[in-house]
């Protein structure tokens, strides 16, 4: 697993979004991008939920882009609201996995920020953008099913719906997930937890 797009021949885009919860078992991983999101058992986020990292600043402090607007929405919509996740938002349109991200139910997202994605060359990134294909299994190798906790990703391996494994190390409040930084952890959404982080992921080529 590669943390940054830069390593690739073509690159890609990226995905993953917003939420926390517990460690529900892993379901099957899915393959293909239209491919229904095999389904864990509904798992809601706890009401305590409390997001943590630098990056949570950022977030808007009400509204529907805000940590408690986002809690009432399924993860796709959450984050189309939440302005630091813009260009996943457009990643996962242009992918066409928002119905599937909107409709899974207990899944873990790791949502790469705004800056994340500035770290790709335009061009590089247009061409990812452009490969159907290839975004969606970028983007869904940010996707784990079941909701993962802090304390889940301490010591964690996770198979993604791409199907590659991603490991994730950290306590307290710093984590990494594939080498990328947690800079905002454990935000809700109604059907998934999200830790933002400051790096695209990729897949094993």
């Amino acid at each position: 697993m590669r943390n940054t797009l830069l390593a690739l021949p073509v690159l890609a885009g990226a995905l993953c979004l917003a939420t926390a919860c517990g460690g529900d078992a892993e379901t099957a991983p899915a393959s293909t991008a239209g491919a229904p999101v095999a389904q864990a058992p509904t798992s809601p986020a706890p009401a305590a939920a409390m997001p943590f990292g630098t990056a949570c600043s950022a977030v808007p402090a009400s509204g529907e882009g805000s940590f408690s607007g986002m809690a009432d929405d399924p993860v796709a919509t959450a984050a189309s609201n939440n302005p630091v996740l813009s260009t996943l938002v457009t990643a996962v349109k242009k992918a066409g996995l928002v119905d599937t991200l909107n409709s899974a139910q207990g899944i873990t997202v790791f949502a790469p920020t705004n800056d994340a994605f500035a770290k790709i060359p335009k061009d590089t990134l247009a061409k990812v953008l452009a490969d159907k294909k290839k975004l969606t299994d970028i983007l869904t190798y940010h996707v784990v099913p079941g909701r993962k906790t802090p304390a889940d990703l301490e010591n964690g391996s996770f198979t993604t719906l791409e199907g590659a494994k991603v490991t994730t190390t950290g306590s307290g409040e710093t984590f990494t997930a594939g080498g990328a930084n947690v800079v905002c952890g454990d935000v809700p959404t109604m059907n998934a937890t999200v830790y933002i982080i400051d790096t695209v992921l990729m897949p094993e080529s």
